[in-house]
């Protein structure tokens, strides 16, 4: 399976944008999906997750002003961005818990990244 994001762009302070991911290929089952997002010489940060049941958590500094969602139909997460401030600015990456069968009919969980797309905010 594979993660294509996009979305990302140039805002000034206090805007919104919105990113989407989209899975595609050989897919299995698609649980928890993710957005992290990392600033060059940091560690990558867990942003918001959600389970295929709904259930959402937030990283404190997004909390009242990111929403993540999902189309379980479509293997698609979003990430709605508001109010957006100059320490949001980072690659933002999606992630995807994905389950398969391998080929000796095991069960097989793997973690899959996508490319990361720029957010800029501009103060």
């Amino acid at each position: 399976v594979q993660l294509q994001a996009s979305g990302g762009g140039l805002v000034q302070t206090g805007g919104s944008l919105r990113l989407s991911c989209a899975a595609s290929g050989s897919i299995g089952t698609i649980t928890g999906m993710e957005w992290h997002r990392q600033v060059p010489g940091k560690q990558r940060e867990l942003v918001a997750s959600i389970t295929s049941g709904g259930i959402r958590n937030y990283a404190d500094s997004v909390k009242g002003r990111f929403t993540i969602s999902r189309d379980n139909g479509k293997n698609e997460v979003f990430l709605q961005m508001n109010s957006l401030k100059p320490e949001d600015t980072s690659l933002y990456y999606c992630a995807a818990h994905h389950y398969y069968k391998g080929a000796d009919y095991n069960d097989v969980v793997e973690k899959v990244w996508g490319q990361g797309t720029l957010v800029t905010v501009s103060s």
